[in-house]
């Protein structure tokens, strides 16, 4: 076993992110997901001899404004690149992509997981055109290549090699897909490819100056598989150094039905992709003024609205930090507050709660619940109002979702009214002091918290209709009589 300490872990991360545009980034074919294989694809994004490639300024405004959000310095003058290397699903056997003049450089995203604040670098944020993709075939040994892939824009977010474990590594990439999805500029979807992630991993002797060799880890399709896959790594890094062998610098896949990566390739340096300035394309000046539009156009991202949070809501820090993950999660709660001002814990409280519940339950955004915020706040007065009890209220929050109806509607035409009338508890309390004598004799004789479970009880017989509160003060003095 390696001794606990002898090793420290260096990460780096490439998120590859793609835009959320019309068309792709060098020509005009769509980038709708889904459609049938080779359904979106042209002359330029098949690199068909003489088609000259466009820039889409749609592309370039989204990847200013992402580079500006990590607090990137945004380039005076880019240019783009052509990255040589020969793969079926690349149909000019180069991609266009940026090397040595990229679109932003030298940013930073703090992450505050554990209390404590840690600066993460941004080392470079760059544009380039995504390839295509292969779907091998099940029997036999082809594979057939969709080309409606090729040509989506790009931003890729190059990290320094400042994480220092698996979990720093989920935290740092659930805080880029947080600013991606506030500043809209991508959906983020995994599934989709909308988000992928390659990490650069190295160990080294704790308290050596110099980095270990590094690996390349490739094929992670969820953050939690980035994760697994990271410490799988290093597992097999210290494993081979304890063993008395060498790290080879090469990239591995990760296999996730196997939960271990495989070889892919040996040590591949920037050389090997022969680098070129793009012919076909000028370089781009952007001028300031461009970069200071779009700097005063940015939405309040998620760290200032979580210290925002803390601050004027006085909510949890571990609250504050699910809720703002999602910009329509924190919308919801803001609008929420509006309607229900009285007690903001109580909603988050909810939203982190039985909400979140049927979000996963349904696999849906906020934003597709569609739960109105104002119906959200009336239902929680109905508690207050005495109208309904919290536990019927759970009942409500799910007809509300699946109806759209206001719950003052549907409390009236469901029955879900609260009882309050003291004639029409007491049978139902008389009941139950029959059916439970062993907990009534216990009260008797001085265990007086069994009351909670007579409550219970005739929360039960009513289908959680009965006032609470009436009911214990109408068990207490009855009880209190026997």
């Amino acid at each position: 076993m390696t001794p606990a300490g002898k090793y420290e872990t260096t990460i780096g991360l490439e998120v590859h992110v793609q835009l959320a545009t019309q068309s792709k980034i060098f020509c005009g074919c769509s980038t709708r997901f889904g459609s049938s294989p080779n359904s979106q694809a042209c002359p330029v994004c098949l690199g068909f001899p003489g088609a000259l490639p466009v820039m889409n300024k749609e592309a370039l405004g989204f990847a200013i404004k992402v580079g500006v959000a990590l607090g990137c310095e945004i380039a005076g003058r880019m240019k783009f690149d052509r990255k040589h290397y020969y793969y079926p699903d690349l149909p000019k056997n180069f991609q266009i992509s940026q090397y040595d003049l990229p679109l932003a450089a030298e940013g930073s995203l703090e992450l505050f997981g554990d209390g404590q604040r840690r600066v993460i670098r941004i080392k470079r944020v760059h544009l380039e055109e995504d390839a295509g993709k292969l779907i091998h075939a099940e029997k036999g040994d082809a594979s057939l290549v969709d080309f409606n892939r090729s040509g989506m824009p790009l931003l890729e977010v190059v990290s320094e090699p400042d994480i220092t474990s698996p979990e720093e590594a989920y935290e740092y990439l659930t805080e880029v897909k947080s600013i991606l999805r506030y500043l809209d500029v991508s959906d983020c979807n995994m599934e989709e490819g909308s988000l992928r992630c390659d990490a650069n991993i190295s160990i080294r002797k704790t308290g050596a100056k110099s980095l270990g060799v590094k690996t390349e880890l490739k094929n992670m399709n969820t953050f939690r598989g980035v994760k697994i896959a990271l410490q799988y790594e290093i597992d097999r890094q210290k494993a081979v150094l304890e063993e008395g062998g060498k790290i080879i610098q090469e990239t591995r896949l990760w296999n996730e039905a196997k939960a271990r990566t495989f070889l892919m390739r040996t040590k591949e340096e920037a050389f090997d992709y022969r680098y070129f300035p793009e012919p076909d394309l000028v370089p781009f000046l952007i001028d300031r003024e461009t970069v200071e539009s779009i700097k005063a156009s940015l939405p309040e991202l998620p760290q200032k609205r979580y210290e925002r949070f803390v601050e004027n809501y006085k909510l949890q820090p571990a609250l504050a930090s699910i809720i703002v993950n999602e910009r329509d999660l924190a919308d919801f709660f803001e609008e929420s507050a509006k309607g229900y001002p009285r007690n903001v814990q109580l909603i988050a409280n909810w939203i982190t709660g039985d909400i979140q519940g049927e979000l996963n339950k349904r696999k849906l955004s906020m934003a597709s619940l569609g739960l109105k915020p104002e119906a959200f706040a009336d239902m929680l007065k109905l508690i207050d109002e005495g109208v309904i009890t919290g536990k019927i209220a759970k009942g409500l929050l799910v007809d509300m979702i699946e109806t759209g109806s206001m719950p003052r509607e549907l409390v009236k035409s469901l029955g879900l009214s609260q009882i309050t009338d003291k004639g029409a508890l007491e049978a139902v309390m008389e009941k139950v002091i029959k059916n439970n004598p062993k907990p009534v004799e216990d009260y008797k004789n001085g265990k007086t918290n069994v009351i909670t479970f007579l409550v219970g009880q005739v929360m039960r017989e009513t289908k959680g209709k009965a006032n609470p509160k009436i009911i214990n003060e109408m068990l207490r003095e009855r009880m209190g009589k026997l």
